[in-house]
């Protein structure tokens, strides 16, 4: 069984409490007896349970309700052939509740005649706890002949709640009947039965399994969010089910499906199954004048100083406006009256792990606020104590522009179908405050992200799956043209395609890394460099999320001090090293609290523990593919330099010069104009280190603050060394690239420079690659 990283450093985020059947040790002839004995009568039956209650000195006077109704019958578990507990028969009268469970013999029919199924239902509906294992009972009649069960989720924290709330549900252990997989931990055996995971990692675990031989039935949940992987995934699925006609396919969504979605699959109309969604409570619409961020909080105040019972669930936009209002709450929450109770706000970043603690129960004397954004609508599945929801009516989207290779940030209105997702979630008695006009239009779906998304790490999944025999993938919605252009031509800048457009030993080993395509040739072109150890602790940090925590306003400056400790003179890659291993120094100090050590430098335990744990899934990798692993020099000159050219191995397209010694650097690709992130180790809080002249970026945040991140230095001959001839050659005319040309110049013989002169450049050079291949 794999358990990397079990069990979870945290809480479980919903408070479920899984019950194992291992914690009470049974006595081993009464359970074979249960088994393997065929009792005559249930006068037998009930004397051999008696028998066994009264070894464990079992109080009867102490059962529920729900214990002495099943109390004449012990009936086993089919998945594991141990009797039920009495919780199971608690939670199935739950479950009995739930809408789905009105239309469970119409979906196991479907199930059995067809090979797709559509369902649809809020995220309350326990479409996601519930259809999954209908599915695994599904298999369990088939005697898993053709596969188990896996279910897939967006984000990973959504998977590992499911997983622990359904082996709950079935009465059955997690890791083993019950599992997951999500990035850089898993929890499953090679007999589980269901297995929930993020859509990513089933994408790529068909690098191995193409067909998902291994599955009878695929899940795919939150298909109404339109990810990427999602459409991916549905894509590459109608051409395996051709392949395989016993796969059978349930997609979930929370809203109705558009009539292209249920004809993504065949021919023939898809039968789609809606479930009973609970009743909408009092929805407030407003129009006020005053910004919808201010409108919010006064809101979450006027219905704290109201009394009013239950949690407070606020829809904001931004990452910033969530960690803005939990700062201006938790100040208010000081001075307000101590007879209306505490007031905890809870920021909870959509996709962050651990952030939603404890939903289930609403704690005595203490109204909780919980501050997120989309797409976190589902993630509110078990909140039953939120009576209150704020919904500002908005959300920002990242739309990729190809032409300067950085993301630009939509504020844009919420489909409609989001909208009644968010009212749903207050419940019929609850109140929905809607921070918009009641007349505004909105858009009738979410769009698809496929189509404003940078898909190079797509195009590279794709390209490898055409080795494994799936050539075409059937997207919902086609990839905007430009996009496609610009992630082919980015592959084949790093030499990941041949001269015919097929994948090349090196693009075969990059998609084997779980790595955006530059960060993996990178850690590709430092096994030649003997810097490996170096280069996948700078892979794992600017991967995970970020390790630097937000202070509130008057502690910045302290954070600021005790972050400019670990800076490089180097640059923003090495100051990721230093950090890191002033991490794992912390560790192995038996007199260091790691946490305390964390908190008193900002830095956040928990996206270290996730760096800590990629680095070792990189070097894991990197081993089973047989690539040469150096020792670590960190700190020596030749190491220094082997990183970085290690760096432009990759990121040759992110390189920009400071065109006026005064900050302002000019992209070399596109000619865009942007400045150093105040944070970095060369920004104006960093006065010990001069503007360097040219810099390697990993990130340009384009509408936020035109800020490059993670700035390194280079020198102009280092760039010239690694980047492809005939990039260098495409890129557009500029001062920049003039000076680039004479260092060039004086570095070649005069029979060097005839070859390389502008007018023949497109035929002498069209296949030349970078010196690392």
């Amino acid at each position: 069984m794999t358990t990397q990283g079990w069990p979870p450093a945290e809480p479980v985020s919903f408070g479920f409490t899984v019950h194992h059947k291992q914690d009470i040790p049974k006595p081993q002839h009464a359970i074979s007896s249960y088994v393997s004995t065929t009792l005559e009568s249930q006068t037998q039956l009930r004397m051999a349970l008696q028998e066994t209650e009264e070894e464990f000195d079992l109080d009867s006077e102490s059962l529920g309700e729900a214990d002495k109704e099943y109390d004449d019958i012990l009936e086993l578990n089919q998945f594991d052939g141990l009797p039920y507990s009495s919780r199971f028969y608690k939670l199935l009268e739950e479950r009995k509740e739930l809408p789905a469970w009105t239309v469970r013999n119409e979906f196991m029919d479907v199930l059995a005649k067809e090979q797709f199924v559509w369902m649809s239902g809020c995220a309350r509906s326990g479409r996601s706890s519930q259809i999954p294992q209908w599915c695994a009972e599904f298999c369990l009649s088939r005697q898993y002949t053709n596969g188990m069960v896996v279910c897939t989720q967006i984000h990973a924290q959504q998977a590992v709640d499911l997983a622990l709330r359904v082996a709950d549900e079935m009465d059955v252990n997690i890791g083993h009947e019950v599992g997951y997989s999500i990035p850089m931990e898993t929890c499953y055996a090679n007999d589980t039965v269901l297995r929930y995971c993020t859509d990513d990692v089933l994408l790529r675990e068909m690098m191995s399994d193409p067909l998902l031989e291994h599955y009878a039935v695929v899940v795919v949940d939150q298909a109404h969010q339109r990810t990427v992987c999602t459409d991916v995934l549905l894509g590459l699925l109608k051409d395996i089910c051709l392949q395989r006609p016993e796969l059978r396919v349930v997609v979930l969504t929370a809203t109705d499906p558009a009539p292209k979605q249920l004809a993504q699959f065949t021919s023939t109309a898809v039968t789609h199954i809606r479930l009973q969604n609970q009743e909408v409570g009092e929805v407030v619409h407003s129009s006020a004048q005053e910004g919808y961020f201010c409108s919010a909080l006064r809101l979450v105040l006027e219905i704290h100083r109201s009394e009013a019972e239950g949690d407070v669930l606020v829809f904001l936009v931004t990452t910033q406006e969530i960690n803005l209002a939990h700062e201006i709450l938790s100040h208010e929450a000081v001075s307000l009256p101590s007879v209306l109770g505490e007031l905890l706000p809870v920021a909870a970043h959509p996709g962050a792990p651990g952030s939603l603690q404890d939903c289930t129960e609403r704690p005595r004397a203490r109204r909780r606020v919980f501050l997120t954004s989309s797409p976190n609508e589902d993630f509110f599945w078990a909140a039953y104590s939120v009576r209150f929801v704020i919904d500002a009516g908005l959300e920002r989207r990242f739309v990729y522009n190809p032409r300067i290779r950085t993301n630009s940030i939509l504020i844009q209105p919420i489909s409609a179908g989001q909208a009644t997702s968010r009212q749903q979630l207050a419940g019929p008695t609850g109140k929905c405050f809607s921070l918009y006009p009641e007349e505004r239009q909105l858009p009738a779906e979410t769009r698809p992200l496929i189509v404003e998304a940078n898909i190079t790490s797509t195009v590279l999944f794709l390209k490898r799956m055409e080795i494994a025999g799936l050539g075409h993938c059937d997207f919902i919605d086609r990839p905007d043209p430009s996009s496609l252009m610009q992630a082919l031509e980015e592959l084949d800048y790093l030499a990941a395609l041949d001269n015919h457009g097929n994948l090349s030993e090196v693009g075969i080993i990059m998609s084997e890394l779980p790595l955006e395509p530059q960060l993996a040739k990178t850690l590709l072109a430092s096994c030649e460099f003997d810097c490996v150890s170096e280069v996948v602790i700078i892979a794992a940090m600017v991967t995970a999320p970020s390790c630097f925590l937000v202070p509130t306003k008057d502690l910045k400056p302290e954070a600021a001090q005790s972050h400019m400790k670990f800076q490089h003179p180097e640059g923003d890659h090495f100051t990721l090293i230093n950090i890191y291993k002033a991490f794992t120094q912390s560790q192995h100090d038996p007199y260091c609290s790691v946490e305390k050590w964390c908190l008193e430098n900002y830095l956040d335990h928990s996206a270290l523990l996730m760096v800590e744990a990629l680095c070792s899934e990189l070097m894991d990798t990197l081993k089973r593919i047989e690539l040469p692993v150096s020792l670590p020099a960190f700190g020596s000159r030749n190491n220094t330099i082997s990183v970085k050219r290690a760096l432009l191995a990759g990121f040759f397209m992110q390189v920009a010069r400071d065109v006026d010694g005064c900050g302002n650097y000019l992209i070399l690709t596109h000619k865009h104009v942007a400045q150093i992130h105040p944070a970095s180790c060369y920004g104006p809080k960093s006065p010990k280190l001069g503007l360097p002249e040219w810099v390697l970026f990993h990130e340009h945040s384009f509408s936020e603050d035109n800020c490059l991140r993670t700035v390194t230095q280079i020198k102009p001959h280092e760039f010239i060394e690694m980047a492809p001839q005939y990039f260098f050659y495409n890129l557009p005319s500029s001062e920049s690239k003039d000076l680039l040309q004479q260092i060039l110049n004086r570095s070649l013989c005069p029979e060097e420079k005839a070859a390389v002169t502008p007018s023949n450049h497109q035929e002498e050079h069209t296949h030349d690659r970078c010196v690392i291949q």
